[in-house]
């Protein structure tokens, strides 16, 4: 278990890992990267029921990254809790034949499901979840969703079969930094009635600060002890958290840094990390 204020200096190492990934790829999800990694890092290093060595134990908890463009970030989190080799990630981060490639490869330690096909990650924890309750196995599935991924109507219907079944051992997370490859969700597809529409189909809603690291530790010991429905964590973000480089700019949504840019972004991280080390 790690502390509030390991997490807060944490964070900004993983999103340098995070920049330092897609630089040695020359390119990634940069924007959804830091909306999403404080949520990544705080389930691994809290809540998820797994390590590299029980990555095959039938009890061990399941994370299904749905929005699997957010892959950098995801390598960074896995490197850092042992699944994965973060030299090794950077030196052969989407070259030809690589097994890091810039969505989930279920080949690789840790990752569970093959995920970027958006729509598909909560009914696939919703089949995980029923399965552990048929089977009497007590692990918990998590699965985290971009908003711009609401938009698929298998999300619906994923999200119908979770509360129908009261799986209450199945926790979602929504990435709302407000903006998509095309824009501004709300242009693209209203969804600011989300949490009246997760509330409809059964499901427990929290609402927080989505880069708020407190926040996301108590949302999820909050979901773990809700019984008798599955719960989903709204985490309101800003995409290219971190940076006013990027921070809030759609066109961030997948962009390699100029070396201008980069060093900018390194230097806020790090501003960051001294304000709370002092």
């Amino acid at each position: 278990m790690a502390t509030i204020e390991e997490l807060e200096s944490l964070r900004w190492d993983l999103r340098r890992d995070c920049v330092d990934i897609i630089m040695a790829g020359a390119g990634g999800h940069i924007g959804g990267d830091m909306s999403v990694i404080d949520a990544l890092m705080t389930l691994y290093a809290n809540h998820l029921n797994i390590s590299p060595e029980t990555v095959d134990d039938p009890d061990r908890d399941r994370f299904v990254l749905s929005k699997g463009h957010a892959m950098e970030a995801y390598y960074a989190v896995l490197c850092h809790e042992g699944y994965l080799d973060l030299d090794d990630v950077k030196a052969r981060f989407s070259k030809f034949g690589s097994p890091y490639i810039g969505h989930p490869n279920n080949k690789l330690k840790g990752i569970e499901m093959n995920s970027g096909s958006l729509g598909h990650g909560l009914p696939v924890a919703v089949g995980m979840a029923l399965a552990g309750k048929m089977d009497g196995r007590d692990y918990r599935v998590y699965t985290i969703m971009g908003d711009g991924e609401l938009a698929e109507g298998s999300v619906w219907e994923g999200a119908m079969s979770g509360g129908n079944y009261q799986l209450d051992n199945l926790c979602a997370l929504v990435d709302r930094n407000r903006l998509q490859i095309s824009g501004s969700t709300e242009d693209v597809m209203k969804q600011d009635s989300q949490g009246e529409r997760w509330a409809a189909f059964g499901w427990n809603v929290l609402s927080i600060p989505g880069n708020d690291v407190q926040a996301i530790d108590a949302a999820l010991t909050l979901a773990a002890e809700t019984s008798g429905k599955p719960t989903v964590i709204i985490l309101n973000t800003v995409k290219g958290y971190g940076s006013p480089v990027m921070e809030d700019k759609a066109a961030w949504h997948h962009h390699l840094p100029n070396d201008e840019e980069y060093a900018q972004i390194i230097a806020d991280f790090a501003a960051h990390k001294e304000a709370i080390n002092g």
